[in-house]
C-alpha cells in the first residue's frame, strides 16, 4: 500500500476459480438445493445449506447474502463491477455445518441484484467486514429472496427479466464476428486441445448431464477469449458427433458475451472471471428458457457459429525411444543423447525443447538407446514450463523453474498460457497463440503432442520440420540445407545433432548434480553416444515371439523391444503411436456446407450439414414443394440443387412464374441464420 516502503518484500502466487474446477474435484464448501429454481415451478420448502464447519475455528456464525453488478458505460472506462454485501440471512447460528430455513422475501428491495454467493463468517465479526475467514458458496440466482411479485407469477417476472435483457443486449457491440468458429465435430473439439476444452457443464467424461444445452452429449468451449471483447465461445455435438446449432435447437452451441474464464487485465467488465459469463449468458438463460418459454429471445442474441472457417490444427508427437512423426507427416528415429530444438517458431517465438536420455535394460545396465525424460517450452514472454521425469520417477512440472504441487488445483491461469493437469499426470500447456503442448509419462520415457494452428505454416523449424504440407523439406538444418527422405540412419542422427540446443538458449532446469554436470556442463549433444542403428531380430529369441503378440506389426514397438529388451517400454509405444494415429485421423479437416433452413410452410428432415449430408424438404398440408426435394452437401462446400418453396396448390401456375430459383451455390449465405444478420449483436 506504500509502494513497499513499509514491507520491502515481492513474491508470486497462483489464482484459480471455481470455472476451471470440474465438479467432483472442486473443494465444495457450500452444497446448493434447487435454489436457481426456488419459488418456480412449484418448488417450495425448505432450503438446506452444508459447509465443512472444521474450516471455520468459531462456534457460531453469520451466513451472508452477496450480490454482484456491473454498471456504467458499457466497454467503456466508466465500466465497474460492483460486488456488495447486501444482507445478513442468519446470526449466532451454531457451527455444525449445516443450515436449513425457509426462503421470505428481504426486507428491502434487492430485485435488481440477479445473481450472488453466500458468505459464512464466524459470529464476532461484523456484518459485511472484509479480510476475515470465510466460506463461501458457489454463485447462483438469488430469485429465492425476492418478493411477492415473483412468487406470484414466477414466469411473468421472469419474461420481464428476459425482455429487460434483450434490450440491454440491442445496445452492446457485436462481438460474435471476432470469435473463433467451432470444430465441426465432437472428435475435432476433443483433439484440438491447444484451442478448446471440455465445458465441465457437459461433459461426455462424466456423463454427459448437459442442463444447459437438452440433447447435447458434450460441449468445449474455446480456451481463448477474443481479442477486442473478451468473448467466449461454446460449442456442443449430439450422440452423432455432429454440432447442434441454436437454429435447430435449444441445446445448441451458444457463445458467451463474457468468456468464462475471464480476460486480462480482468478487473474490467466483461472480464471478470465467472461472473461476468453468469451476468450476460447464465442468467439470462434461467430468464428466458429455463423460467418461462422465451427462449427464442436467448437464441436470437446467442445464435451458434457454425464451422465453415474453422480450421484443425497440425500434431507432431515424439515417444518411445524416441521416434518422431512430423507435422506433415513424415516419420524418423533419432537417439542421440542431450537437449535438442523439437520446434521453433519465428511467428510467436515459441520454443519446445527435449532432453534425452540413455535407456536402461531390464536388469539395469545402460542401453545404447534413449528416451525423452524431459520437455521445456515458452512463447514470446510467457512463463516456462517444463515436465520431467524426477529422479524417483514421478512427474513433475516446473513453473519458471520451481515445482508445481497440483494437489489442490488442476487448472492455473499463467503468464501467457493455460497450464492443465489431469488425475493420470497428462500434462497440458494452451499458449494465447492456439498452440497446444501435450505430454504424458510412459514406461520411464516421455510421450510429447505438439498441435498448432494453421497461421503457423511456413513459420516452424527443428526435429518436427517445416510445417508446410510438403515433406521434401522436412529434414531442414538450421542453416536451410536439407537431406533427402530417403536418408539413412546415420544420416537423420546428424541432422538431429544439428537441431541440439546452442548454448544460453535452455529453457531447462540443472538443479540436481546429475543434470549440471550431464547437460549444464556437458554438451547439449553427447558426440562420444553412438546408438543402435539396426537392431538386430534373432528368430530363435524367445522376446522376439512375445514382441510379434504384443506389437504385431508396428514398426516403433519392434525397435524399441528389440534395443530395450523391454516389451513394457514397446507397448507403450505402441499405444503412443496409435493415439498419434488416431489424433491425425480425428483432426482430419471437414467439410460444411453450414446451416440451412426450412421452408416456409414447410419443415425439413435432417440437422447434419457436412460433407455428404442429405436434407429432406417436405410441405405442409396444402402446399406444393418446388425446388429440390432433397439436397446434398458438395465437396465445393455448397449444397447441391435448387432453394426449396412451399406454395399453396390452388395458386400453383401463378406463384410458380413469380417465384425466383436460385441455386444454393449462388447464395451469398451469412455466417449466421441471415434473418438475424443485423440484429444477432
Amino acid at each position: 500500500t506504500d509502494d513497499g516502503l513499509t514491507f520491502p518484500y515481492s513474491g508470486t502466487w497462483l489464482s484459480v476459480h471455481h470455472s476451471k474446477v470440474p465438479d467432483g474435484e472442486k473443494c465444495t464448501l457450500v452444497n446448493e438445493t434447487k435454489w436457481q429454481y426456488y419459488g418456480t415451478h412449484n418448488i417450495d420448502g425448505n432450503l438446506t445449506l452444508t459447509w465443512t464447519h472444521q474450516a471455520l475455528t468459531a462456534t457460531h456464525i453469520n451466513i451472508e447474502v452477496w450480490g454482484y453488478q456491473e454498471t456504467g458505460d458499457s466497454y467503456s472506462e466508466n465500466w465497474f463491477a460492483k460486488w456488495e454485501y447486501l444482507y445478513t440471512l442468519a446470526r449466532e447460528t451454531p457451527n455444525t455445518g449445516t443450515f436449513s430455513f425457509i426462503p421470505v422475501p428481504a426486507k428491502a428491495n434487492y430485485s435488481t441484484w440477479d445473481f450472488g454467493i453466500l458468505r459464512i463468517t464466524p459470529s464476532t465479526y461484523s456484518d459485511g467486514q472484509s479480510n476475515t475467514p470465510s466460506i463461501w458458496s458457489s454463485e447462483h440466482a438469488l430469485a429465492w429472496h425476492l418478493g411477492e411479485d415473483f412468487r406470484n407469477d414466477p414466469i411473468a417476472w421472469a419474461t420481464a427479466k428476459c425482455l429487460e435483457w434483450d434490450r440491454k443486449e440491442e445496445k452492446l457491440p457485436n462481438f460474435l464476428e471476432e470469435i473463433i468458429d467451432c470444430p465441426c465435430t465432437l472428435s475435432q473439439a476433443r483433439a484440438d486441445t491447444g484451442r478448446f476444452h471440455t465445458d465441465y457443464g457437459c461433459d461426455i467424461e462424466k456423463g454427459s448431464v448437459c442442463t444447459y444445452h437438452p440433447g447435447a452429449v458434450h460441449c468445449v468451449r474455446a480456451i481463448q477469449a477474443s481479442p477486442v471483447y473478451a468473448a467466449g465461445q461454446q460449442c456442443c455435438y449430439d450422440s452423432t458427433g455432429a454440432q447442434i446449432l441454436t437454429q435447430d435447437s435449444t441445446g445448441g452451441s451458444t457463445p458467451d458475451r463474457g468468456h468464462d474464464w475471464g480476460s486480462p487485465p480482468f478487473m474490467k467488465p466483461p472480464r471478470i472471471p465467472g461472473f461476468s459469463h453468469w451476468l450476460y449468458d447464465v442468467i439470462s438463460f434461467y430468464y428466458c428458457c429455463l423460467w418461462s418459454d422465451n427462449c427464442h429471445f436467448y437464441m436470437k442474441n446467442r445464435p451458434s457459429s457454425d464451422c465453415r472457417t474453422y480450421r484443425p490444427p497440425q500434431a507432431a508427437s515424439a515417444f518411445g525411444d524416441p521416434h518422431f512423426l512430423t507435422f506433415d507427416g513424415l516419420n524418423f528415429t533419432f537417439k542421440g543423447q542431450g537437449e535438442y530444438m523439437l520446434v521453433e517458431s519465428d511467428l510467436t517465438s515459441l520454443r519446445v525443447q527435449g532432453r534425452t536420455q540413455q535407456a536402461h535394460f531390464p536388469n539395469g545396465t545402460e542401453a545404447q538407446v534413449t528416451g525423452l525424460s524431459a520437455v521445456a517450452m515458452q512463447e514470446n514472454n510467457s512463463d516456462v514450463i517444463e515436465v520431467r521425469y524426477s529422479e524417483d520417477l514421478n512427474l513433475e512440472v516446473l513453473l519458471n523453474q520451481k515445482v508445481v504441487n497440483f494437489s489442490e488445483q488442476r487448472w492455473m491461469d499463467l503468464k501467457g498460457l493455460f497450464l492443465h493437469s489431469t488425475a493420470d499426470q497428462k500434462i497440458t500447456v494452451m499458449f494465447s497463440s492456439g498452440s497446444g503442448v501435450q505430454i504424458r509419462g510412459s514406461g520411464g520415457f516421455l510421450t510429447l503432442t505438439v498441435l498448432l494452428p494453421d497461421k503457423f505454416m511456413n513459420h516452424t523449424q527443428g526435429l518436427f520440420g517445416v510445417m508446410n504440407g510438403n515433406t521434401e523439406d522436412e529434414y531442414t538444418f538450421k542453416n536451410k540445407t536439407t537431406i533427402s527422405v530417403n536418408a539413412s540412419p546415420q544420416q537423420l542422427f546428424e541432422f538431429g545433432a544439428n537441431w541440439a540446443v546452442e548454448n544460453g538458449t535452455s529453457l531447462f532446469t540443472y538443479d540436481t548434480e546429475f543434470l549440471l554436470n550431464n547437460f549444464f556442463y556437458g554438451e547439449k549433444h553427447n558426440t562420444s553416444f553412438l546408438p543402435v542403428f539396426f537392431p538386430y531380430e534373432d528368430p530363435a529369441d524367445p522376446l522376439v515371439k512375445e514382441m510379434v503378440l504384443v506389437c504385431e506389426s508396428d514398426p516403433f514397438c519392434r525397435f524399441d523391444v528389440l534395443t530395450t529388451r523391454s516389451l513394457q517400454v514397446g507397448n507403450f509405444t505402441r499405444l503412443s503411436h496409435q493415439n498419434h494415429k488416431q489424433l491425425v485421423e480425428n483432426l482430419k479437416p471437414v467439410i460444411s456446407c453450414g446451416w440451412l433452413d426450412h421452408p416456409t410452410n414447410g419443415r425439413k428432415d435432417g440437422t447434419n450439414y457436412l460433407l455428404g449430408s442429405t436434407i429432406h424438404f417436405i410441405c405442409n398440408q396444402g402446399y406444393e414443394l418446388i425446388g429440390s426435394k432433397e439436397i446434398i452437401c458438395q465437396v465445393t462446400g455448397v449444397w447441391s440443387g435448387d432453394i426449396p418453396n412451399c406454395i399453396l396448390r390452388t395458386g400453383l401456375l401463378a406463384s410458380t412464374s413469380a417465384t425466383s430459383l436460385h441455386r444454393l451455390s449462388h447464395r451469398g449465405r451469412k455466417r449466421n441464420h441471415p434473418a438475424k444478420a443485423e440484429g444477432r449483436l
